[in-house]
């Protein structure tokens, strides 16, 4: 039997972690458990798992499935198609009625019957691949430089090869990476991510390579690295640029011996992972000031891809701009099904700093204050203020200021955020947070 990805469990008795745990591992490649919903976010970047297994219930002496169904709508507002499937001690059908309105895909009442949650958890899985492989694949376009790419893409995927992806922030690498996967001999596991610029250094170490029991403060038990969690699968590196030095070392050993050695550890791993790397950061410039090692670079870029900026392939905005257009409707339950020519030539005349990622934030901008059929001008926002409009009836909010200082310095600065960070002059995880809250 051909298994499903991953499946994430979360709830506060870990006799039912461990039990359902068991119950599952036949089905899953991967079951996740956590015993508290609080890095769901984390979870959910991290391993994108196929199906959600949600309990109820989180604070003792509170029965009312309020925390669930907040969490249910956390987890729909990060990834709309995510299948959640609701876990309760309470045979409450107002409650099951409730949470199924609010976007859940079914609900099981503990206790449960095997047969019943294993048939619910994997229909659910089984429908959030299909949407999953329909609507977030890699969109080629129409362009000369994405056919290249494509025609590399599809040579490069089925081997083994390690994969350099650079490009600006928001072009898309992820995507890509994920294509590549998709493509490869590694496509029935899941592929595994680490972002390098939403993790503090302190963790950099533990993230990747596991740690021990007692290796430092709070390591209350052994911890898989993402390494080890990517056994036989591909490991997604993004924004490879901000790993420090003394950890350019660890992963530069880790891919030639192919083993890691856990924080507190002596004792080597082995393990076998295709690893794919990205960044929007110059690693050739970093190699010459020292601030990469050159012989690591090398060896993480068997195979380079450059994906190009949104500006320089202006045939796909309009067609990218439809294929957002219809997925936010079916998400918000719009009747929107056309743009005019109006709207066409205001895309096309936009810069588009923030690339895709810019792009889809307003598609599902406009989508969200559309009143009709077809969006026209007046549902989008395409820049903040100019320093000339900032008087009398022209005046806009600060976060329209913030957004568009943000923009004009990504554009300024080619997409290099350390750079976009030192001329903002705030530091670079701010920067990142911010980039994600505008989606630039």
């Amino acid at each position: 039997m051909k298994k499903h990805g991953a499946i994430l469990v979360v709830d506060d008795h870990r006799g039912v972690l461990s039990a359902v745990s068991l119950l599952l591992r036949p089905y899953f490649e991967q079951v996740i458990t956590l015993p508290s919903p609080v890095r769901i976010d984390e979870t959910l970047r991290n391993h994108r798992p196929d199906c959600v297994l949600l309990d109820m219930n989180f604070s003792a002496g509170i029965n009312n499935g309020n925390e669930g169904l907040y969490w249910l709508a956390h987890i729909k507002r990060m990834n709309p198609d995510m299948p959640v499937v609701l876990f309760t001690a309470y045979a409450d059908i107002d409650l099951a009625v409730r949470g199924i309105q609010q976007g859940a895909s079914d609900f099981i009442v503990k206790p449960w019957e095997n047969a019943r949650l294993v048939d619910t958890v994997l229909k659910a899985s089984s429908r959030t691949k299909r949407a999953s492989s329909a609507d977030n694949g890699m969109f080629w376009g129409e362009s000369d430089a994405m056919k290249r790419l494509r025609d590399m893409v599809e040579r490069v995927a089925p081997t083994d090869a390690n994969v350099l992806i650079t490009g600006e922030n928001g072009t898309g690498k992820e995507v890509l990476a994920r294509e590549i996967h998709g493509l490869s001999g590694r496509r029935d596991k899941p592929m595994y991510t680490v972002d390098m610029g939403s993790v503090t250094e302190t963790l950099f170490e533990s993230e990747l390579f596991g740690h021990v029991k007692g290796a430092f403060t709070h390591a209350v038990t052994d911890r898989q690295g993402k390494f080890e969690a990517a056994e036989g699968s591909t490991l997604f590196m993004d924004e490879i640029g901000n790993l420090p030095p003394h950890l350019q070392s660890k992963l530069l050993v880790t891919l030639q011996n192919r083993e890691v050695v856990r924080v507190g550890s002596n004792k080597p791993v082995k393990v076998d992972i295709r690893l794919i790397c990205a960044t929007n950061r110059n690693l050739d410039a970093m190699t010459g000031d020292g601030r990469f090692r050159e012989d690591l670079l090398y060896r993480i870029n068997t195979i380079h891809l450059q994906l190009p900026p949104l500006r320089e392939r202006r045939e796909d905005i309009v067609p990218l701009a439809r294929i957002f257009m219809a997925r936010f409707a079916r998400q918000y339950d719009r009747p929107v099904t056309e743009t005019g020519g109006d709207v066409e030539r205001l895309l096309l005349s936009h810069s588009w700093p923030g690339n895709i990622r810019e792009l889809q934030h307003v598609v599902e901008k406009a989508v969200i204050l559309s009143d009709g059929e077809r969006l026209d001008p007046r549902h989008f926002s395409l820049a903040g203020p100019r320093p000339s409009d900032l008087t009398g009836d022209r005046m806009e909010t600060l976060e329209d200021m913030e957004r568009h200082m943000i923009a004009k310095a990504v554009g300024d600065c080619g997409g290099n955020l350390s750079a976009v960070a030192s001329k903002l002059g705030i530091t670079r995880q701010t920067l990142y947070n911010k980039l994600k809250k505008y989606g630039l």
